[in-house]
């Protein structure tokens, strides 16, 4: 029986490993695992929420090992350090509890077939400070660490006293950064219902920061010109055309000897594979750690290994490489398991084409901007308002269609439904 493991239970990892353990593990014709350094899935566009209490992992996040017992695969709980793909085996770090004692040790696992979706990183280029003065929001567990010191600083304000500010600076204007950045406010005007009546948006001051010449600069530019007005109209200060250079405790230092003093750090600013991708011997790598693989996802020089989401370099046809977003992870996702399916039956591989369907950027509750693109229309389309926020919420419920089926899907959203009347608006804890 062959063995197909899947490293990286985000976006495209976990929607894939679904639809094989569906096809292949169900009737044993295959074993499906999946491995991931964390217990629970959260869609990565909705970490920022996560990072401001709107969203409780507790509730939202899917587990993997109760996903794996439902879909027919295997999960193992384990950090890849090391792939050897002439061998076929990858290595899993030794696991140790929070006291230090050792749980598991280092491991080996074997494979037939292997597929790279472990993701990506923050990237601070190197930029002195940041690694130990910034918050990432490149996994739920970085995001609860920054909700935790969030809450402590609205503490903090809320007893001070009408004067105290909480001063809030964000290094990347890319749609976290933006994203972030609206949902702060909403969130300060919530804790008037939890205890702090004196918490308002007007006490928080949020400072977004941009190296390059405008904020969103993948999306067209009247959305990023709209996003920036609302932004603007929230309170939030944009510093476009402003580099970075260093981070202290307590603030940034730009290019141009400015210093943006903040209570809170975030590092937004771009991302990478992780570091130890480069290291793989055998493996073709970019200068930001992805994969090089062929136009049917596999990598360069070997084809039993597939590469899908933020680590995978492919070249499209106007020489450029496909964006890390998630739809790109989904259509990725989605031709691997036509692929693997095809290699087990001795057919010929599908190349991939990535399809732009336009791009959403949700400001909170305030406003939600974009244009829709590809199929649905002949050219882009500009939405905003209600349709935009009702496409955005669509996305995740396409996720969790593609995770959990149709029917328990459904149950799904009507449980977050009942769950915003009956539960708190954030997480206070």
């Amino acid at each position: 029986m062959k063995k197909i493991v899947v490293v990286g239970g985000g976006a495209g990892g976990l929607e894939l490993v679904t639809k094989l353990g569906k096809a292949f593990g169900k009737k044993r014709q295959a074993e499906v695992v999946l491995i991931d350094r964390s217990q629970t899935h959260i869609w990565k566009p909705l970490l920022h929420e996560v990072a401001t209490g709107s969203l409780d992992i507790n509730n939202d996040g899917v587990n993997y090992r109760a996903h794996a017992a439902k879909h027919h695969y295997q999960f193992q709980l384990g950090t890849l350090i090391n792939v050897d793909p002439a061998q076929r085996v990858l290595t899993l770090a030794a696991i140790s509890d929070d006291k230090g004692h050792q749980v598991l040790p280092e491991r080996s696992v074997s494979y037939d077939v292997l597929v790279m979706a472990v993701g990506s990183v923050s990237n601070d280029f190197g930029t002195p400070g940041v690694a130990e003065h910034c918050y990432f929001l490149d996994s739920h567990r970085q995001a609860e660490r920054f909700q935790q010191a969030l809450l402590q600083q609205f503490l903090r304000v809320n007893q001070e006293g009408a004067d105290s500010k909480l001063k809030l600076a964000i290094v990347g204007g890319g749609a976290t950064g933006v994203e972030l950045s609206a949902e702060l406010f909403h969130v300060a005007e919530l804790m008037k219902s939890y205890g702090m009546p004196d918490m308002s948006g007007k006490r928080v001051q949020v400072q977004l920061i941009e190296a390059g010449e405008r904020i969103l600069p993948a999306l067209p530019e009247r959305i990023a010109g709209l996003a920036s007005k609302e932004l603007q109209h929230l309170g939030v200060h944009i510093s476009e055309k402003t580099r970075v250079v260093r981070a202290f405790d307590g603030g940034f230092q730009t290019a141009e000897e400015e210093t943006i003093d903040a209570h809170l750090m975030i590092w937004a600013a771009g991302v990478k594979a992780p570091d130890f991708v480069a290291k793989i011997e055998g493996f073709e790598t970019t200068r930001n750690n992805q994969i090089l693989v062929k136009n049917t996802l596999q990598a360069t020089g070997f084809d039993n290994v597939y590469v899908i989401g933020d680590c995978c370099a492919c070249k499209q046809a106007d020489g450029s490489f496909v964006p890390p977003r998630a739809q790109s992870a989904h259509q990725m996702a989605s031709l691997v398991f036509v692929n693997i399916k095809a290699s087990f039956l001795g057919e010929t591989q599908k190349e991939y084409t990535y399809k732009d369907y336009g791009s959403l950027v949700n400001l909170s509750r305030y406003s939600t901007v974009g244009s829709l693109m590809g199929n649905l229309s002949s050219r882009s389309m500009f939405i905003e308002g209600r349709l935009a926020r009702f496409v955005y919420v669509s996305l995740y419920r396409l996720h969790l269609i593609a995770i959990h089926g149709w029917f328990k899907a459904t149950i799904i959203m009507a449980a977050q439904k009942v769950g915003k009347v009956v539960k708190p608006k954030l997480k206070l804890h």
